[in-house]
């Protein structure tokens, strides 16, 4: 059943943050400035050439950039959008991305987008200025940055994929993607290898076709005709992603994967899940039952804050639960996390 959201915008609480490595102040800081010094020593002795000097130095200022850019924002959801630069403004993907932007921008979340045009420039008319966020490549073309977040504090210049790469994954909550070429299906790929892989934590991702395509649909078929045929990825895997035509339904996956979830974190070798709602015994029964098979021991089951989430402080009246995950079935722990949405999440908010 689809949810319903409403559309002003709201507040945003403590509670409605990343996980840790997003979120944290984490001591012991000064130690680690050290390690990179000494790091920089030893480049020097080991008479590293100009050229791979020159990829570290200009790699660590785009991080250390963008890593202030996005700070303030830490505490706020956002969404990747990916999609054609070449996408016109006539076309009804462009429409569609322009309606998403705006859905998201509408219940509070930042629209984070590589800054061009095509379907970058789609999701920031619907978003805003206010609530737009640009990861721009430099280019010999495709290069200039979207009229609406040009010469915006929230635009960041890059001149390398990789850092880029990075950024578009690690600081938000959700990607989506509209009909690209080779760089789309390039993001879609590579962050459906990273949360598989537990490399990200998990997060919603939703490949939207405009009504008259069946660009996803029909790339959702090749995924399963050969790569969960030939068990090249595992069945449970096609739960890490949903594709749709219906922006409804798109907005409906993103807000209702964080009605109950909050955020993971592991705390040594136990997965902590932080939530908004603690569920009853009998729930903690079903999740044994029906999800034993992602443990390597023991069961899951409610825990308290642990003193090593301390850093995590603003988190710290979420109940959990916590698990000996096998690190491994990361499509099964997110069909976990969306039955335990489904069950609770009446209990949380009339529009979850």
């Amino acid at each position: 059943m689809a949810r319903k959201h409403r559309r002003a915008l709201p507040d945003v609480s403590e509670a409605d943050v990343m996980p840790t490595e997003h979120a944290s102040v984490l001591t012991g800081n000064e130690a680690l400035v050290a390690e990179i010094r000494e790091i920089a020593d030893k480049l020097e002795r080991d008479q590293t050439t100009r050229g791979d000097l020159k990829i570290i130095t200009r790699a660590l200022k785009e991080l250390r950039y963008a890593f202030k850019v996005f700070k303030p924002f830490r505490r706020t959801r956002k969404v990747t959008v990916f999609g054609s630069a070449r996408t016109p403004a006539d076309h009804p993907t462009f429409q569609q991305a322009v309606e998403f932007g705006r859905r998201m921008a509408e219940v509070g979340w930042y629209v984070v987008t590589g800054a061009g045009g095509g379907i970058m420039e789609a999701a920031h008319i619907g978003a805003g200025r206010e609530y737009a966020m640009g990861l721009n490549i430099m280019l010999p073309f495709e290069q200039d940055a979207n009229p609406i977040i040009e010469g915006d504090k929230k635009l960041i210049n890059l001149k390398y994929f990789f850092t880029r790469k990075l950024l578009f994954v690690k600081e938000v909550h959700a990607i989506a993607l509209f009909a690209g070429g080779f760089g789309t299906q390039d993001e879609c790929f590579e962050t459906l290898t990273l949360v598989q892989t537990g490399k990200r934590d998990l997060m919603p991702i939703v490949c939207i076709d405009s009504p008259n395509s069946t660009y996803w649909k029909d790339w959702l078929g090749y995924v399963k005709d050969h790569l969960v045929h030939d068990g090249l990825i595992s069945p449970s895997d096609l739960s890490l992603f949903k594709v749709t035509s219906d922006i409804d339904e798109a907005v409906d996956e993103i807000m209702g994967f964080y009605c109950v979830y909050n955020s993971m974190r592991y705390v040594r070798d136990r997965l902590v899940i932080r939530l908004h709602k603690q569920p009853g015994p009998e729930l903690i029964e079903r999740l044994n039952d029906e999800f034993g098979d992602i443990l390597l021991k023991g069961s899951i089951e409610p825990v308290d804050v642990h003193p090593l989430e301390a850093d995590d402080e603003h988190l710290a009246e979420l109940p959990r639960i916590a698990l000996y995950f096998n690190r491994r079935d990361h499509g099964r722990l997110r069909q976990m996390v969306d039955l335990i949405n489904d069950e609770l999440g009446d209990e949380v908010d009339d529009d979850c």
